[in-house]
């Protein structure tokens, strides 16, 4: 349903473990989980303006963007800013199993969920048998 396809994960994870770093760009963690005629994602956007919320689908890749902006009064001394901010961006890749036209998304409590159905010619169907017209045909287990 889903293709698992990003070119950075692996340098980021290597980067991280060589110099202790995380991800400078600004990321979009994901959970997807497949229900009965459906994949529902979740995007974790914590602090993010709903207004600043982008969801995008172009053929099958789905493009997920927010912008977090935090700016300090004037004669403010900043003494931390570790929150990232700026533009985070996410694509996935979406299987040709799933109905692209009828995408879905809700935001609460700083977590993005995006529905997308199972195309109908995806799904499971039952196969009707008919008889042949060489007569019965006896079957044994």
């Amino acid at each position: 349903m889903l293709m698992r396809f990003d070119p950075f994960r692996d340098f980021d994870r290597l980067a991280e473990q060589v110099f202790g770093t995380a991800r400078t760009a600004p990321w979009i963690p994901m959970d997807a989980v497949r229900r009965e005629h459906e994949v529902e994602l979740h995007f974790d956007l914590p602090g993010v303006r709903p207004d600043s919320i982008d969801v995008t689908v172009e053929k099958n890749v789905l493009t997920v963007k927010a912008e977090r902006a935090w700016y300090p009064a004037e004669g403010d001394e900043v003494l931390a800013r570790e929150r990232p901010h700026g533009t985070f961006t996410r694509q996935v890749l979406l299987g040709e199993a799933l109905d692209t036209d009828t995408v879905s998304a809700t935001y609460t409590d700083g977590v993005l969920t995006v529905r997308i159905p199972v195309a109908e010619r995806a799904k499971p169907r039952k196969i009707e048998i008919t008889r042949g017209s060489s007569g019965p045909v006896e079957v044994t287990s």
